[in-house]
């Protein structure tokens, strides 16, 4: 439920990250930034719920989970688990965390896609194109760039099959006309420019909403051999998790929070969150997000981050070196508004040192030293005042402002850079005003307590701005200043530390500098383990098993068998036995019952929708008084673990194995 009826609700997401391993530094910055958005937001008195989570079906994921050797929902328990230990790691404070195999969520999928159907915007028909299988993508040959996806750079592969579509042009002029009537609707203005000239003005052709050459998604439920395409699945995530239902049986909090303030999105994915997002919502009758953010990439040298490059830094690592919120400080401060952002270990162990470790952290226990040394901790305002009092107020206040301005229009860096200009110009203050000098002569005594006062002053305040960007660090300074947080609204006047209030007598050192060698010596010491551990494990697979040879056989002998593709479409145990499932395998217009001892590494729901491999003439027989009309063929490792083996590509039922 929301969680204060009387404030203004706000409703902020990120894009659903895809389970199918552990997100790097690039992804969670957007979980991080979204974070910081909402935890402004409540520093403004709004309501905000902030949903974020995981996006779980796909051929990607069953082929990974395959690899595995486990079921897709046990691979994608576990990426769930990771993904979300990692957001929590770098201290991002969601309302909620939607997984799309959450029961409530497929079964309002199943209901939209029935919907759709029935009221004609969802047709049958056949695709045959170019797919990407990592970006779950279809693309015609112009889309290719240099003959790769587009979206991606990997292979694609050309795909055939029966499909479900939706009709898109049919609200095409409508989306036009409504991107045109709400110019905030996508930010920043680029991506705007790009989806309307490279995609809505030319034409939209009609998308492909269900696939058959995997079982890994949600079924149709008038059609259970197609399972619902990921982007109609995923995307609906941001209305099913606040209570969204297709019958028209909504519940308060999605009358209270739809439509969504912001999604909050990666560049790559604005075409899905900014044409088919809005579509849908169109031919749902919902009314369309208030905004759509696509932020740019967080990049390592000159690249996006990719595992395939071997290029990934993750959350955990750095704030291992770094700690949490430098972490923080750095994919927001590094970050620009629409340009992309670049990560490296030289560039954070530079920001540590300049911004965090100076510019902060020292400011802060100057000050709070110089009053313990000087007035045993207690900082009271001493009433004088000169032209640099002045400056320092105009600027902190100027600065608070423009705060509020930033993060208004989503300039999250700028809004940073702000904060420490508060900082900055502290420092600086304490070299104009000299304390150390006024401190040796006792007429200046009064003027010693009004620049201590005044520093602490505008430290509090800074550090109650950086609770939403730095929660942690803002925490800390403000508990050593012996204060409590500062509210947006009390910010608008200088002076309202306590005089005579007193600052903790031991100074925390927030941020330690950090000797680049050092840093770039245990980086490279952690990379050579994980390298070692890689080639150990290349070298473990290489290495393979040895099993008793049998004897040889002439080619004719091997004629004798025929290999085919199989689709399991049925599967239960054998009532009289633990080891065996029965199998219905559909084999070209053929269905033949094979079975297997398999049981202790299937079940038989795992089973049904699986493509095998099958030796289909080999003589009937019956195990355990049940008839078997073939053979599955299977791969046994040295501990007797059993894998199917399943065609690598996707291939018809019936298709000659040779």
């Amino acid at each position: 439920m929301c969680k204060d009826s009387n404030k203004k609700p706000y409703y902020i997401t990120t894009a659903i990250a895809y389970a199918s391993g552990k997100p790097h530094i690039g992804n969670t910055y957007e979980a991080v930034l979204a974070d910081a958005i909402a935890r402004f937001k409540r520093e403004e008195g709004y309501d905000v719920f902030f949903q974020t989570g995981t996006d779980e079906h796909g051929q990607k994921i069953e082929e990974k989970a395959a690899a595995a050797g486990i079921t897709p929902k046990e691979f994608v328990d576990q990426a769930a688990d990771q993904i979300k230990t990692i957001w929590d790691l770098v201290n991002t404070s969601y309302d909620k965390f939607i997984r799309t195999t959450d029961p409530q969520h497929e079964e309002q999928v199943q209901k939209i896609f029935k919907k759709l159907y029935d009221q004609g915007d969802i047709y049958k028909g056949y695709y045959e194109g170019l797919y990407c299988t990592p970006c779950e993508s279809f693309f015609t040959e112009s889309q290719l760039v240099d003959g790769k996806c587009p979206d991606c750079g990997r292979e694609v592969q050309p795909a055939k099959e029966e499909a479900y579509f939706f009709r898109m042009s049919k609200y095409a002029d409508r989306l036009i006309q409504h991107i045109n009537e709400n110019p905030d609707f996508i930010q920043p203005v680029s991506r705007k420019n790009e989806m309307m000239n490279n995609f809505l003005l030319p034409g939209l052709q009609d998308l492909c909403v269900s696939r058959t050459t995997f079982t890994w998604g949600i079924p149709v439920t008038f059609d259970p051999r197609h399972v619902t395409y990921v982007w109609l699945d995923a995307l609906t995530n941001y209305i099913t998790g606040i209570g969204y239902d297709c019958d028209g049986k909504n519940t308060d909090q999605f009358s209270k929070l739809w439509p969504a303030d912001l999604h909050l999105i990666g560049k790559d994915i604005i075409r899905f969150h900014t044409i088919y997002w809005p579509i849908f919502l169109m031919a749902l009758n919902v009314p369309l997000p208030k905004q759509v953010f696509g932020h740019p990439w967080l990049l390592q040298g000159d690249g996006k981050m990719s595992k395939s490059k071997g290029n990934v830094l993750y959350a955990d690592t750095l704030v291992d070196f770094f700690g949490v919120d430098a972490v923080r400080y750095f994919v927001l401060h590094e970050m620009p508004f629409d340009n992309d952002g670049i990560i490296s270990w030289e560039l954070m162990v530079e920001r540590m040192n300049s911004d965090l470790a100076n510019i902060l952290g020292n400011l802060v226990n100057r000050t709070i030293s110089m009053s313990n040394k000087y007035f045993e901790g207690a900082v009271t305002d001493g009433g004088t005042t000169d032209a640099f009092d002045e400056d320092l107020k105009a600027v902190v206040l100027e600065e608070v402002k423009k705060v509020g301005e930033k993060m208004e229009k989503l300039r999250v860096a700028d809004a940073m850079t702000s904060i420490f200009n508060i900082f900055r110009r502290s420092n600086k203050y304490i070299d104009e005003t000299s304390p150390w000098a006024l401190a040796k002569d006792e007429a200046s005594k009064a003027r010693l307590e009004t620049v201590l006062y005044n520093l602490t002053e505008a430290i509090t305040i800074g550090a109650s701005l950086l609770t939403s960007f730095m929660p942690e660090t803002s925490a800390k300074i403000l508990s050593q200043l012996n204060t409590t947080k500062r509210e947006l609204s009390q910010m608008n006047e200088f002076g309202l530390y306590p005089s005579g209030n007193k600052v903790t007598d031991k100074p925390e050192i927030l941020f330690a500098r950090m000797d680049i060698k050092e840093v770039m010596e245990k980086v490279e010491a952690m990379n050579a383990v994980v390298e070692d551990a890689k080639e150990e494990k290349e070298s473990q697979a290489d290495d393979g098993i040895d099993i008793e040879a049998k004897a040889e056989i002439e080619y004719e002998d091997f004629a004798k068998l025929q290999f085919q593709v199989g689709e399991i479409i049925a599967c239960e145990a054998v009532a009289k036995s633990k080891k065996l499932l029965c199998s219905k395998v559909k084999i070209g217009s053929q269905v033949k019952q094979i079975v297997s001892g398999i049981k202790a590494h299937y079940s038989p729901e795992e089973m049904v929708g699986k493509k095998v491999m099958v030796v289909v003439n080999l003589k009937p027989a019956k195990l355990a008084g049940v008839l078997s009309e073939g053979m599955l063929l299977c791969a046994e490792d040295a501990q007797g673990n059993l894998s199917l083996m399943i065609p690598e590509k996707a291939m018809p039922a019936g298709a000659e194995i040779c």
